[in-house]
């Protein structure tokens, strides 16, 4: 494989989501050429599931005429460990326990593969392909539903001893702050940083000052999410502008504490939350600025990702490949 020239080689991404699983074929540049989903939790066995894969993904092998030309597979899920090639107890997926997944893949595709968590993947296709080329230190921030993390040392993505460093969104940013919905933790950055921490810190301040006008009064409270928290805030609302201000404050103390952890070269921050722009990005600069020591200071960019969403998942996977030995 290693004969054939890179510029005739491809790569398999396949991200695995809770709902579905898409999947495309990478060239070395970034460039999508096949793409497909299947659903992921469909059949109860795990090994249904790769066939089902296997049989979806096979058109797009064919189409190249040779499997040669495809390198690897790259492979990103939730709690999916980089050393053992296992997904490990992942709670939103169908199969319990701990789950061989590479084995698997690479006895029905007989293709060499990797596996990581979904985070980490971005991190990963972020210096592959994206605003991290070149980087040798960054922290890759993904502020979604949930906010997951990728850090990039020396090169390297941090793995740990046991393949799960890097869950930076559950480190207390607030002690005896919000409870997390889920792990019950206190005070976590997800649980303020996220999409679902914009929706709570939009209802608190609504509901502290209720004779305050906001455009989000017009609505139900369950219709409140945050894009429709950043629709009100272009339009000047100050309920929303301050939601946005806390949850920038927020995330930059955070920020703060990361950087004086790893001294990264940049924070690239990805993720449906990044679309608030500047209501995001200037009070986390400022509000990291504010908390680092003097020698960190203005040193570090906060910049967004130059992935398309879409494809982001896929390219992160894909990227796995190209570090394949």
């Amino acid at each position: 494989m290693l004969s054939i020239p890179i510029s005739q080689q491809m790569a398999i991404g396949i991200d695995i989501g809770g709902t579905n699983t898409v999947f495309g074929i990478v060239d070395h540049r970034g460039e999508i050429s096949y793409r497909g989903a299947i659903a992921t939790n469909k059949h109860e066995k795990i090994e249904d599931y790769i066939e089902e894969l296997y049989q979806a993904i096979l058109p797009s092998l064919n189409q190249f005429g040779s499997e040669k030309l495809v390198r690897g597979i790259g492979i990103g899920a939730p709690n999916g460990n980089y050393y053992s090639g296992d997904i490990e107890y992942a709670p939103n997926l169908r199969w319990s326990g701990k789950i061989p997944l590479v084995k698997l893949i690479q006895e029905r595709f007989n293709l060499p593969s990797a596996l990581t968590n979904d985070a980490n993947a971005a991190a990963v296709g972020e210096m592959t392909y994206g605003a991290a080329k070149g980087m040798k230190d960054f922290i890759m921030i993904t502020l979604g539903t949930g906010v997951g993390s990728g850090i990039v040392v020396n090169g390297e993505m941090v793995y740990g001893h046991d393949g799960f460093a890097g869950e930076l969104g559950h480190t207390i940013i607030i002690p005896g702050g919000r409870k997390h919905w889920s792990t019950g933790f206190e005070g976590p950055l997800e649980a303020y940083a996220s999409a679902t921490g914009v929706r709570l810190t939009a209802l608190e301040l609504l509901d502290k000052d209720k004779q305050r006008p906001s455009l989000l009064r017009h609505y139900d409270l369950d219709e409140i999410d945050s894009r429709l928290v950043y629709d009100c805030a272009i339009q000047g609302d100050e309920i929303a502008v301050e939601t946005y201000r806390f949850t920038g404050e927020i995330l930059g103390k955070a920020l703060a504490n990361f950087v004086m952890f790893s001294s990264p070269e940049a924070i690239i921050l990805f993720g449906g939350l990044t679309n608030a722009g500047n209501f995001i990005f200037q009070p986390a600069k400022r509000s990291m600025e504010a908390n680092l020591l003097p020698i960190y200071r203005n040193k570090v960019q906060i910049m967004p990702s130059e992935l398309k969403e879409s494809d982001a998942a896929v390219l992160g996977a894909s990227a796995l490949v190209w570090e394949l030995k």
